[in-house]
């Protein structure tokens, strides 16, 4: 059972500051917004002519305006691939329900038919949201229905008729608009919420035996390292114990010999302890952070290129360099940046890890050509390629990328807290030689707490300790 909760913790940490409002991107919301907005201008232009009404254009051009203005500042501030945190989700669907509300209350409320579009953001919140942003859009969904139900500016024809419900359809309406709330927000959240677990259940499944198979592999090396080294330290047992008896009469050599039988024993029972399934190597779980990013360049150093590295605190900070766990997320996103540079570089590739009290960052830049302007701004997204003009040589013969290799780092080390930025950077190599093209540079910022909790930085390691109780 011990064992299990200590895995259960490991594998859970991943998912432990995950939230599923991280799985809208920008773009995608901005793209529904304009059809939203789209539908509205076609609304507003062909409800007076088509049904005869008057309505207070300005007014509403005004407020589908302001809808214009947000997304136009969302998609020219922000890049394309930008993943939504809860919070900025739940602002956007405040200010889109907001918005839709002035709409309504501009053009009959609870009379206009289109009030049924209120369920749009409560269904959107329910399955990205976590239950309490959740149910703050949801109880702003009902006193906004309400409020319409209550304040707005009747519908009017032309001819001055005014276009209004019965009482009794009204209070229905209202009604069946509060339950349609309520029931979107726990069916859509539960559901959601159900399938999130299970996804996250199966990758947690999936990384214990992970770990299991390489606990398995360690320990087959290890069995056979002691079942090799088992006949020269039976030996050297053998011979010291012999020694022993036929050097009673000179203490040096009898202590000599003594030292050898003890150390013999020593390292017959540290290969029995190491082939143990189950041990926990607290040696082999922590590194200092230079150490993981080297294990992680160190399958494409021999490649040809240079790949120079450069360790120092940051400016004004003497803290010392952080002792990190050897999580596999960070080693496989980590390899994945650098393959990519080496893969480009002209001749030199530069690591460089900073670090201080609050954050650590890694930079990988390249002399490379950098990346396509046209692609900069969706970098880390999957199945993302450029179409090379006619005549254009590749960039990288015999390849063809999609971006999923940039998309699992950029996942993989987001999930552990990490902020990945892309960029092409200036004529200048970080320590000031000029390299003649702009280059890649991938920066990868941690806060300092997220990327060293666990590993017990700055403390003696002590004994490995069994995981079994």
């Amino acid at each position: 059972m011990t064992q299990t909760r200590q895995t259960l913790a490991d594998d859970g940490a991943l998912f432990a500051h995950a939230s599923r409002s991280s799985w809208v991107r920008l773009r995608t919301i901005v793209i529904l917004r304009w059809i939203a907005i789209a539908g509205q201008l076609v609304v507003i232009a062909v409800a007076p002519v088509a049904l005869d009404l008057q309505l207070h254009s300005a007014a509403l051009y005004l407020t589908v305006c302001a809808a214009i203005v947000s997304n136009l500042s969302a998609t020219f501030l922000y890049p394309e691939n930008k993943r939504l945190t809860e919070l900025e989700l739940a602002w956007l669907l405040t200010f889109d329900m907001v918005q839709l509300s002035v709409l309504l209350a501009l053009s009959g409320g609870l009379h206009n038919p289109f009030a049924v579009l209120m369920l749009t953001q409560v269904t959107i919140g329910a399955t990205t949201l976590r239950l309490r942003g959740t149910v703050l859009l949801g109880a702003l969904a009902v006193v906004l229905v309400t409020v319409l139900g209550v304040w707005h500016v009747n519908l009017t024809t032309i001819q001055g008729q005014i276009l209004v419900l019965p009482d009794m359809f009204l209070l229905g309406f209202w009604v069946a608009l509060v339950l349609g709330i309520v029931f979107q927000t726990a069916y859509a959240g539960r559901v959601t919420a159900e399938a999130a677990a299970m996804s996250e259940a199966l990758a947690a499944t999936q990384m214990a035996l992970a770990r299991e198979q390489k606990l398995t592999d360690l320990g087959g090396v290890v069995a056979a390292a002691a079942h090799e080294l088992g006949t020269p330290l039976a030996t050297i047992a053998l011979v010291s114990g012999e020694m022993l008896d036929e050097l009673r009469d000179d203490p040096v050599l009898h202590e000599d010999a003594r030292l050898i039988r003890e150390q013999a024993e020593r390292c017959r029972l540290i290969l029995r302890s190491m082939g143990r399934a189950g041990k926990e190597d607290l040696h082999l779980r922590t590194a200092p952070v230079a150490s993981v990013v080297e294990e992680a360049a160190e399958p494409h150093i021999a490649r040809g290129k240079s790949v120079l590295y450069d360790l120092s605190p940051s400016p004004g900070s003497d803290t010392p360099q952080p002792v990190i766990l050897r999580r596999p997320e960070i080693i496989h996103g980590i390899r994945n940046l650098i393959q990519n540079a080496v893969d480009y570089a002209a001749t030199t590739v530069w690591i460089d890890i900073t670090w201080s009290d609050a954050a650590v960052t890694l930079r990988i830049s390249d002399d490379g050509p950098g990346y396509p302007p046209e692609l900069l701004p969706r970098l880390g997204d999957p199945f993302l390629r450029r179409r090379r003009e006619a005549g254009e040589k590749p960039r990288r013969p015999h390849y063809q990328g999609m971006g999923l290799g940039l998309f699992i780092a950029k996942t993989l080390l987001e999930r552990t807290g990490a902020e990945v930025r892309f960029a092409n950077g200036p004529d200048q190599a970080p320590g000031g030689q000029a390299i003649g093209t702009p280059g890649a540079i991938v920066t990868v910022a941690w806060p300092r707490d997220r990327l060293t909790e666990g590993a017990e930085a700055g403390r003696p390691l002590g004994e490995n300790r069994p995981m079994l109780p």
